[in-house]
């Protein structure tokens, strides 16, 4: 099966395993002229723009920001920000479904999924995810692995 109209997310811009350098803006850009879309841990701090997963951590500008961005807010400033924006952005703690601000069902670690879901972190869920993962119906897909998910895909 080709699946040519997935999304492929970079995981705070990871591309082949978790890493030391996620949410830095220089692998960010490296996911994103790859081809991938991203997924970004973003705070707003004093009318500043950080990524970062459990604090602020990387000064950006805010014009960073495209497209193929997954804005996931940390704090409630985030979300106020990004939501007056046409960025698709998130807010999400533990829940099982969020509905990002463009409508997709961005779906946890395990959970069913929807055409219209974005599977996040699938090499976390039980059994042999990579072929899980392979046959997964859904709009896109969210993994620190994204590059093997991507060839294994094609």
């Amino acid at each position: 099966m080709n699946y040519t109209d997935t999304k492929y997310i970079a995981h705070r811009g990871n591309l082949v395993g978790p890493s030391a350098m996620e949410n830095h803006p220089d692998q960010i850009r490296e996911a994103l002229n790859a081809g991938f879309d991203v997924e970004v841990d973003a705070w707003i701090v004093d009318n500043k723009l950080y990524f970062g997963h459990d604090a602020p951590q990387y000064e950006v500008s805010f014009d960073i920001i495209t497209d193929q961005f997954w804005v996931h807010c940390k704090n409630f400033e985030a979300l106020k920000w990004h939501s007056r924006t046409s960025h698709n952005c998130f807010w999400h703690d533990t829940d099982d479904y969020t509905l990002t601000s463009k409508n997709f069902l961005w779906t946890n670690i395990g959970k069913e999924l929807h055409y219209n879901s974005v599977m996040v972190m699938p090499e976390l869920s039980s059994g042999d995810w990579l072929t899980n993962t392979v046959n997964a119906k859904c709009y896109g897909i969210c993994s620190d692995y994204i590059q093997k998910i991507k060839i294994a895909r094609a």
